[in-house]
């Protein structure tokens, strides 16, 4: 089964619920860093650098942000407002951009190698940011548990991945065409705008729904039900600290009247049976296994007959 099933029926559902919010927080961020990066590139060639520089920036702040704000509207409610969310977001910016540039240059690297590689990387990596923001895990280590999220589930991950890539790319050839009209500087910096906005918290509530998706089978199959094991017991020694096995299933009761019988009481083997005969062990089962050879007694007039065995 596709755990990952109608993630972006999901995602579209709580976009349209929470548009006005997550537009809002997209737009301030991409207006206020084009408006920066317009007026540092007034300084020339330095100028123009910083300011692409500032513009990779709040691309990082964007995606923390728009990761803060999808872990508030889970529950059906924005609690923050935009600067509470922003804030909220900041201490996560520089592990956000850090993971995000070390990423960015392992999958280039993949993909100008043999493309596969790069494919990869873009999977097991794809909830590094959520890890980071909601987590509150370390730049490194996040790499790890994003991948160990992820493992088993690589092409339900992949394919969502592509289709979000295919939605995105639709978008940005129905603005290309609609600012078609404008002057090219015109046009290209409001479709860039238009489409970071519209894109980016659909991007953001996928992928932070991927994630809480990954970790909820994560919970129920490792620390949750112990890969199959029903919770520990608190606070009840039996089976050696954990509670008691699972009912119907696994390591259930020996069974009884046959197979492996009722344990022996008090240690050790069991009491050996008291009727004697075939030196203390019961009797053969009677109706199994070859009969043993019958000795031939020597006829003869003078021997009495043969003792009868006692009853």
């Amino acid at each position: 089964m596709n755990p990952l099933s109608g993630v972006l029926d999901e995602a579209w559902r709580m976009y349209k619920t929470f548009a006005k919010h997550l537009l809002v927080i997209a737009f301030i961020i991409y207006l206020g860093a084009a408006i920066i990066e317009g007026l540092l590139a007034l300084a020339g060639t330095f100028g123009f650098w910083l300011g692409f520089v500032v513009s990779v920036v709040a691309l990082f702040l964007l995606q923390a942000t728009l990761v803060k704000a999808v872990q508030d509207v889970r529950d059906g409610r924005a609690d923050m407002s935009i600067s509470e969310t922003v804030s909220a977001a900041l201490p996560y910016l520089w592990p956000v951009a850090g993971a995000s540039i070390l990423a960015g240059i392992a999958i280039w690297i993949g993909l100008f190698l043999l493309i596969v590689p790069g494919l990869f990387l873009i999977t097991i990596w794809a909830v590094i940011v959520p890890v980071i923001v909601i987590e509150r895990s370390g730049l490194l280590a996040s790499f790890g548990r994003s991948r160990a999220l992820v493992r088993g589930h690589g092409w339900h991950v992949f394919w969502t991945l592509v289709l979000v890539f295919l939605i995105m790319l639709a978008v940005n050839i129905v603005l290309g065409l609609v600012f078609r009209a404008l002057p090219h500087v015109l046009g290209s910096g409001l479709s860039a705008i238009i489409s970071g906005t519209l894109i980016s918290p659909y991007i953001a509530l996928v992928v932070t729904l991927v994630y809480y998706r990954l970790v909820g089978i994560s919970v129920t199959t490792g620390a949750g039900q112990y890969a199959g094991y029903q919770q520990p017991a608190q606070g009840d020694p039996g089976y050696g600290g954990y509670g008691q096995p699972p009912q119907g299933g696994g390591y259930g009761q020996p069974p009884q009247g046959g197979g492996y019988g009722q344990p022996p009481q008090g240690g050790g083997y069991g009491q050996p049976p008291q009727d004697g005969g075939y030196g203390g062990y019961q009797p053969p089962p009677q109706g199994g296994g070859p009969e043993p050879p019958t000795q031939q007694v020597p006829r003869s007039e003078d021997w009495d007959p043969p003792p009868q065995p006692p009853r």
